[in-house]
């Protein structure tokens, strides 16, 4: 942790809290999550061929993440709940994991960041993935969770490193 910061929702005593943004701007907000789920090639040219026993899983998977976007406030404890302007996932084949990589970017016009609610997204769309394969493939990983980057706020552009 860099010197002098503190985790933002930890009162003086400990005790974990919603963070206060009542004082806070409204700004322009945006994230941007990452994924994957790995799995055997076979179980990836099932799904993209479209031949799942439970249907379109690309598709299922990309409304599951769009869903859980806008539930994040009811999964997460201290989460605010906030009214997403945008939220969409992007599900691609990657014939070199083999499997799918799963982006997410949320947007909002408020008072805290979207973060979470990124991340939510690509972890749901991931778990549906698994869900509707695992009777092939029990074995698949889902990897690599991460905020790629966030916009707005008083922090304002952030990016990870490569």
């Amino acid at each position: 942790m860099a010197r002098g910061a503190r985790l933002t929702h930890l009162d003086k005593a400990g005790a974990a809290n919603m963070v206060d943004v009542s004082e806070k701007a409204v700004t322009e907000r945006v994230a941007i999550a990452e994924g994957a789920v790995v799995m055997a090639a076979k179980t990836l040219d099932m799904i993209v061929a479209g031949n799942a026993k439970k249907g379109d899983v690309i598709g299922t998977a990309r409304i599951a993440g769009i869903m859980a976007a806008k539930r994040t406030h009811e999964l997460i404890p201290l989460c605010h709940p906030i009214g997403l302007t945008k939220v969409t996932v992007e599900i691609e084949p990657d014939a070199t994991l083999p499997g799918l990589r799963v982006r997410a970017t949320t947007k909002v016009a408020g008072k805290t960041g979207v973060e979470m609610e990124a991340l939510t997204a690509v972890s749901v769309a991931c778990l549906t993935i698994y869900d509707m394969a695992k009777a092939v493939d029990r074995g698949m990983r889902l990897t690599d969770i991460r905020l790629v980057e966030k916009r707005g706020g008083r922090s304002g552009v952030w990016k990870a490193k490569r």
